[in-house]
């Protein structure tokens, strides 16, 4: 005979599982799911954002605007400012600057001509740094320079007139450099005002001419 103590035992419920199992991560869990969760929305929002070349450059303006606005009031954060121009030459220099350099193409003997007046065929101009990537770097520099000017250790007295003397005196150096490449090796960083192909062939004057009957 089978004692009823064990019966009853063996026909008891399993106790139901830790209500805390699904929470097994945390805090740290639910922090990561939520930046996760921000990241693909401002992904989402920039993708879209990409085909609105004029808007995005506006908010641009609105941004550098507010720098201005604040780096002015605030009184100093020169070097700030003085940073953020260095990093805009570099952005700028890669933006009109071909993928492929034609200095080393021509040694290599190798890679895509580039595209040069605009009476030639339209071949459209591969940058360094595409048109997005720009706008968003200083997007993210102005940022940045912004977050900084709320910090007095980046406020380093300076005599400005220094720094933008040697600002300009680099712009002008650097950009000289530049013109002078895009002329050694002909070519154009815009497209605007080159001839494009609109997948129709032009009328030549044996089809203009038909054969009466």
């Amino acid at each position: 005979m089978m004692d009823p103590s064990s019966t009853a035992s063996a026909s008891a419920p399993a106790p139901a599982a830790s209500t805390h199992s699904g929470h097994s991560g945390g805090p740290a869990a639910a922090l990561s799911a939520a930046v996760a969760t921000a990241s693909r929305r401002f992904q989402h929002l920039l993708d879209r954002s990409t085909p609105h070349v004029g808007h995005r450059w506006l908010g641009l303006a609105g941004v550098v605007l507010v720098y201005a606005l604040r780096a002015w009031f605030a009184g100093g954060y020169y070097i700030v400012t003085y940073a953020l121009g260095i990093y805009l030459l570099n952005l700028l220099i890669a933006f009109l600057s071909p993928q492929v350099d034609p200095e080393l193409a021509e040694v290599l003997g190798e890679g895509p001509s580039l595209p040069t007046r605009s009476s030639d065929e339209f071949r459209p101009f591969v940058r360094r740094l595409p048109e997005f990537k720009f706008w968003y770097s200083i997007l993210k520099a102005f940022c940045i320079a912004f977050g900084m000017t709320f910090f007095s250790v980046f406020d380093v007295p300076v005599f400005w007139p220094i720094l933008l003397f040697y600002w300009v005196v680099l712009f002008t150096v650097t950009m000289k450099r530049q013109i002078l490449h895009m002329v050694k090796y002909r070519y154009v960083p815009f497209t605007f005002g080159k001839q494009r192909y609109n997948g129709k062939r032009a009328a030549s004057a044996d089809d203009l001419t038909l054969p009466k009957d």
